[in-house]
């Protein structure tokens, strides 16, 4: 039988050959860290933080406005009645005069804050009944509006019990003596009215004779017509 020499040999070179791997396929060495976990931070007790108080020098004085205040012209301020807390805000006004609506007896602490102060008190007493039992008394409002045109008297502090109506009104004659239209008139008087503003009293602005005035000085800012 041939033996084939050739095929013989191939087999042996197979079974001899060997395999060299490459830098691919070897191992490589990887380092690992190992990180131990960080201990359990340590828990502080809860502390309650109070804001340092507050105090107020004795040199400090806290002005605080009557309800309702605002300024009507140079010299003119307009708001509710007044009490012992608004009395270093007044101070700071300087008033000579102040109008009161109302027909209760001033309180003895404002009194006395008025005599302390140099200040005079008109009074011009008008009921404050709510409609339809309104009145307001035209008379009283043209005596209190000569106090508020004569310029000797300011400045000058028109109140009531809350600043809406009846100071309110004496505004709006003012405002008509300032020759503001009636819409302008109207709008001041619901601002501070609010949702308590009452017909009666617009219908007794609108309705109000101004002629009597003219021939009285009027040092208003306002005064002019536009």
């Amino acid at each position: 039988m041939k033996i084939d020499h050739n095929l013989h040999q191939e087999q042996e070179e197979k079974e001899q050959t060997v395999v060299i791997p490459s830098e691919e396929n070897m191992c490589r060495t990887i380092e690992v860290a190992i990180i131990e976990p960080p201990s359990q931070p340590q828990v502080l007790p809860a502390v309650k933080l109070t804001p340092p108080p507050t105090t107020v020098n004795d040199d400090e004085e806290m002005f605080i406005p009557p309800l309702n205040f605002a300024m009507v012209d140079n010299g003119i301020f307009r708001s509710g009645f007044p009490n012992s807390t608004n009395f270093s805000f007044l101070q700071s006004l300087s008033l000579r005069s102040i109008i009161y609506l109302c027909p209760e007896p001033y309180p003895e602490a404002n009194t006395d804050f008025l005599m302390a102060n140099g200040i005079q008190l008109y009074q011009f007493g008008i009921d404050g009944a709510k409609e339809p039992f309104v009145n307001i008394p035209e008379d009283t409002i043209r005596e209190a509006l000569k106090v508020v045109i004569d310029a000797r008297n300011h400045p000058l502090l028109i109140h009531c019990k809350r600043g809406k109506h009846r100071t309110g009104c004496l505004v709006g004659c003012l405002r008509k003596l300032q020759r503001w239209c009636l819409t302008s008139v109207f709008d001041e008087y619901q601002r501070f009215a609010a949702a308590k503003a009452r017909i009666s009293d617009q219908r007794f602005m609108e309705l109000f004779d101004t002629s009597s005035f003219k021939h009285l000085p009027m040092p208003f800012s306002c005064s002019k017509s536009i």
